[in-house]
């Protein structure tokens, strides 16, 4: 009997340890995925199984699991000394793909960003962000910690770090003509800019400079000569398309703009409750991954898309309660840079969907098709939980429940 009773109570504390909140966000939002790949399969011409595709993202969605299985055994200092060799490893592999890309992928979207190996596709840069993460954690850790008074000297010093740390991979996405996941890269190291401690008086300016900067770069890309002078460092002409699509979906509906226009009509025609599962009327080409949110637009109507969103924010919620929870400084720096990628993901995912934002091939997080932009997220929530399932042993362990 006693021996039973300690298995229970080990059992409970195991449970504890388990932060549920989270697991049910991405659970409902792996169920989301796959019943919207199944649909967006079911309604292409061009699929060869509707079965195999869905089958396929159940095996990633097992993969990742075992990854968050896996990465719930580090604590925060493995995590730490495991960052260097993370980042190390990421650009090793951004390196490799620039020469052993696919050329099919590259034909058809004009990126040299996957591997390919038979009939697998693997894209490094998505594993590469929560190496980045971690990597930009410590450095702020480190930082903080030799400079514990912020001043505007060791302000620009820790700046200057990150950007360091930044720009190979700012310049190695450019080689491989993939700059919308270079955006994800520069909202992951604004947002944890802001929660380093710099001081406002250079994020101020900062943020006043980014709008400029914005600004002019949205004046060359709608003039002619702005595009010649674009061009000539390095901007390519599908890049020009996709602006040309977000100004003007309307413009040219059977062309480059074909695919915006038809995700954006069959949101319309969702309405407020949308058609149905299952039941599509407007066609959209590749929808399982870019446009999936097309999908739940047509199906669900607003009221679908509005629960999604606010699905995302539970999400982010439960992974803010845990970094408060922690009181980690390593912890939270992980948790910002986590935070900031699936929220861009979905700002971007769904904004260009709606014709709110340019195309910029952005997954919607858990709920597109691929594989490895799926690991890399399922990663992400990995290190979040290994900080309430660490936290919580060393409370319990504290406590005299485990002794």
């Amino acid at each position: 009997m006693q021996q039973r009773t300690s298995a229970s109570r080990g059992e409970k504390d195991i449970d504890v340890r388990i932060d549920w909140g989270i697991i049910f966000c991405v659970l409902m939002l792996a169920l989301i995925g796959i019943a919207s790949i199944y649909v967006a399969a079911a309604h292409d011409a061009k699929t060869v199984s509707v079965v195999r595709q869905v089958i396929t993202q159940v095996v990633w969605y097992a993969i990742g699991t075992v990854a968050i299985v896996i990465l719930m055994q580090f604590d925060s200092e493995q995590l730490w000394r495991l960052a260097p060799l993370a980042y190390g490893v990421g650009i090793f592999l951004l390196v490799a793909v620039l020469v052993f890309y696919s050329r099919a992928y590259y034909v058809q979207t004009g990126a040299r960003s996957w591997f390919a190996i038979g009939p697998l596709t693997f894209q490094p840069s998505e594993v590469m962000k929560p190496a980045y993460i971690l990597m930009m954690a410590r450095v702020i850790s480190m930082h903080n910690n030799q400079y514990p008074t912020h001043t505007m000297k060791t302000d620009w010093w820790l700046i200057g770090k990150m950007i360091a740390w930044t720009l190979p991979i700012f310049v190695l996405m450019k080689l491989q003509n993939d700059f919308g996941t270079n955006l994800v890269f520069a909202a992951i190291l604004a947002g944890m800019i802001l929660v380093s401690g710099v001081t406002w008086r250079i994020i101020a300016p900062a943020f006043g400079i980014v709008a400029v900067v914005g600004g002019t770069a949205l004046t060359l890309v709608v003039t002619s000569w702005g595009r010649v002078l674009l061009s000539h460092v390095g901007f390519q002409a599908y890049q020009f398309a996709r602006v040309d699509t977000w100004l003007h979906p309307a413009a040219d509906t059977s062309n480059q703009g074909y695919q915006l226009w038809q995700s954006m009509k069959a949101i319309g025609s969702g309405g407020i409750f949308g058609t149905g599962f299952n039941v599509s009327h407007v066609y959209v080409p590749v929808r399982e991954s870019d446009m999936i949110f097309s999908v739940i637009g047509e199906n669900f109507g607003f009221v679908g898309g509005l629960l999604l969103v606010m699905l995302y924010f539970y999400l982010i919620w439960q992974m803010v309660r845990v970094t408060f929870d922690t009181q980690n400084e390593f912890y939270a720096y992980i948790a910002t840079g986590v935070i900031m990628m699936i929220l861009f993901h979905v700002f971007e995912n769904i904004g260009m969907n709606i014709g709110l934002l340019p195309l910029t091939g952005i997954p919607l997080p858990f709920v597109s098709q691929g594989g490895s932009a799926l690991i890399g997220n399922l990663i992400g929530v990995g290190l979040i939980m290994s900080m309430r399932y660490h936290y919580t042993s060393y409370m319990f362990s504290n406590s005299g429940r485990f002794k």
